[in-house]
Order: structure tokens, then sequence, then C-alpha cells
């Protein structure tokens, strides 16, 4: 595996993002906004997450600096005010009003700090019948048409553990909506809160799709297009060790080098005759089944035929194009993704692994001049 070794600055820098702590999209994009080079200060509560990761594996929280705070107590809400005066952005992901109750929503926050940009994320957004209730990536695309786009037709559509809502729809929304509140804050002096709602984000995600189905080119049904595993050139395959390979071979002389090297050529059916997909995608997959994953995997290594073996996340990292690239590096021991995108002239790098929470606090007190955040302890002093 090859190690990233880019200065730890990136295009951000300069940037303060204060992130309140919680689960799922938030704190991936707190960790985006980290990759970039924004200071990302993370405010934990006693306690910890509630899906309880030990915080030293938990990487959506590398590049960030962590204080503890409890909001509950009398002074808490001031000490992450403190913060909120002296950020650019403040990402919380809590239910409607909930940072309201707590002192620290978008009203006292930006009276502090009228450039301040507010990132609300949630699953359902801050309105509507549903605002209130509880929720999963899983609910959220289901009733967005988008989970009902994946899979077999004979079977339950699977869950596509939660990137597509949370991370896709949901994170990378937030980030495009609070650096482009953050454009326009620098541009007027004044900031805005953006509502980055998991189901706004996943529905715009199938704009194309929605074309498709009014231009009469899409069916509202799985199974049944060319891009949903219904066309048998488009899809995955098993392979003889019962792993898969992936085949997108969709334009013609991409097809036309798939059958060759495939070896079916001569005879394999029609690929324009939606009548006879099921005869094809039959004579696809016994061919496959011939040899291993890897094997096919070398026969299809130096040609457009659009062929890829399916890698687990182990295995990802090894692939010699990914390894060329680094995409993946190692950071204090840990394997894991690099940042992306790139960037030429201020490029991003792992800067620090997983904050421990509460760890930063007396440094970003002082580094934000935020006193009240790190109050004397006698103990500390006396060197105890």
């Amino acid at each position: 595996m090859t190690t990233a070794t880019t200065p730890p600055h990136g295009p951000l820098t300069g940037v303060r993002v204060v992130e309140l702590a919680g689960i799922g999209p938030g704190p991936f994009a707190a960790m985006l906004l980290a990759d970039l080079g924004a200071d990302v200060v993370r405010v934990d509560r006693p306690g910890g997450p509630g899906l309880g990761i030990d915080p030293a594996h938990d990487l959506t929280n590398r590049n960030k600096r962590s204080v503890l705070v409890d909001l509950k107590d009398p002074d808490g809400p001031a000490r992450v005010l403190g913060l909120a005066a002296r950020a650019d952005i403040l990402i919380e992901g809590y239910r409607p009003g909930v940072a309201e109750r707590l002192g620290v929503g978008p009203g006292p926050c930006r009276a502090r700090n009228p450039r301040l940009v507010y990132g609300r994320m949630t699953g359902w957004g801050q309105h509507g019948p549903l605002a209130a209730r509880a929720g999963h990536d899983i609910g959220y695309i289901a009733l967005t048409g988008a989970l009902g786009l994946i899979g077999d037709p004979d079977r339950p559509p699977p869950a596509p553990a939660n990137l597509l809502g949370d991370y896709a729809g949901g994170s990378l929304y937030l980030v495009v909506g609070v650096l482009a509140a953050l454009h326009h804050a620098r541009a007027t002096g004044t900031g805005q809160v953006v509502d980055a709602a998991v189901v706004d984000g996943t529905a715009h995600l199938t704009t194309m799709l929605h074309g498709m189905l009014a231009a009469g080119h899409w069916q509202d049904r799985r199974g049944a297009n060319l891009l949903d595993g219904g066309c048998p050139f488009y899809g995955t395959y098993e392979t003889a060790d019962g792993r898969h390979i992936a085949v997108g071979a969709l334009e013609q002389r991409f097809y036309d080098e798939f059958l060759d090297r495939l070896g079916i050529a001569d005879t394999a059916p029609p690929r324009d005759d939606p009548a006879r997909w099921a005869e094809l995608r039959a004579a696809i997959a016994a061919r496959f089944r011939t040899r291993t994953r890897d094997a096919w995997a070398a026969v299809f290594a130096d040609c457009d035929a659009c062929v890829a073996p399916v890698l687990t996340l182990g295995e990802a990292p090894h692939h010699p194009h990914l390894a060329a690239r680094a995409t993946f590096t190692d950071h204090g021991g840990r394997p894991q993704p690099a940042p992306a995108p790139r960037f030429s002239a201020t490029p991003t790098a792992v800067r620090t692994g997983p904050a421990r929470p509460g760890a930063d606090t007396e440094a970003v007190a002082r580094d934000w001049d935020v006193p009240a955040l790190d109050p004397p302890n006698p103990q500390r002093k006396a060197g105890q």
C-alpha cells in the first residue's frame, strides 16, 4: 500500500468549523471539511455517541480536534456559543427543535456571529409530517424511490450499507450547502441556515432517472432497465470461486470487445433484442462460472471491455490502480481511504488520527481565544 506524503494543508485552511457531535452523515461531512484543511472542532458530550465505537477507530473523526461540553450543564450552551462566535461554519445533526431547546440553535448562535453558516443535517428535514420522527438511512432512501431501484426484481431490495442515503444524499449535500453559504457569507457579510435533509439529497440524485422516466426510456420497476441490472451487459456475475465480476459494456465497441474476451462472440444472442436478454444473460453467466474471479480479471485487465472484479473492503487498497494513485493511505497503522478529491495547489492529507473526546479542549480554548471553554482546573494547576 502506498502511503500519502502530501503536506498537511488543504484548500479550506483557515476555515473554522464547529461540529456538534452526532452519528452518521454529520460526522462524515465534518470529516470531509477537515480533510480539506478546515480546523474542525468536534463538541463531544460526556458518555460518547450513540453507536459506541471505540474513538480510536472512528476514522470519521480524523483531522479534527475535540472538546468536551455537557450542553445540559448551566454553562454548557455558553461554551458552545463562544466557539460559534469564532467559527465560520457550525454543523449539527439533532432532531428539529433539539438544538433550540439546548440553547445552541441558529438564533443564539447567529446573534453572536451574524456571518455564521449554520448547517443542519437530518434525515427528514426541518419541517414536514415526518420531521420529528426517528429514522435511518434505509427508511429515507425507501421514500425517495432510490431504494426501489436496487436489486433483483424477484427479491426484496437489498440494503446498500448507509452509503446512498447518509453519505451521498446527506453528507455531500450538507458540505456543498455550507460551502456555498460560506461563499455567500464572505461576499455579503451575512450567514444563513442550511437545511440538508437526506430525503432531499437522495431524491436529487435520481434527477436523471426522472428525466428518463418522463421520456419513456425508464420503466418504474426494478430489473427492467439499462442501469439497474435488467440489462445483461450491465450487472454482476458469479465466478467459479463464488466471487463476482462487474460488467458495464454499454457502448457497442466496448460490448464487442467484451464478447470477444469472454469467448462467446460467435454464439451470443443479439444484444438489441430485450426479448432475448434472459438467454444472453444465461450465456454470459455460464461462461463466467468457468473461471475464478481473478482469472477473469486478468483476461480483461488490458482492454476497454469495462469489466472489473468485485473487491472486498480489505482487497481494494491493494488493487494496482488504487495503490498507484494512493487512493488509500495508512495513518497510525490504520488503513483508510485518503482524502478526496485532489488539488494541484493545496494538496490534502490525513494529518491526525481520530480525535479523542475532550483531548484538545485546552489547545482549542487557546487557539480560538475562548477562555471559558477551558475553565481553570485546580488539580491541573497543582500538577495532579
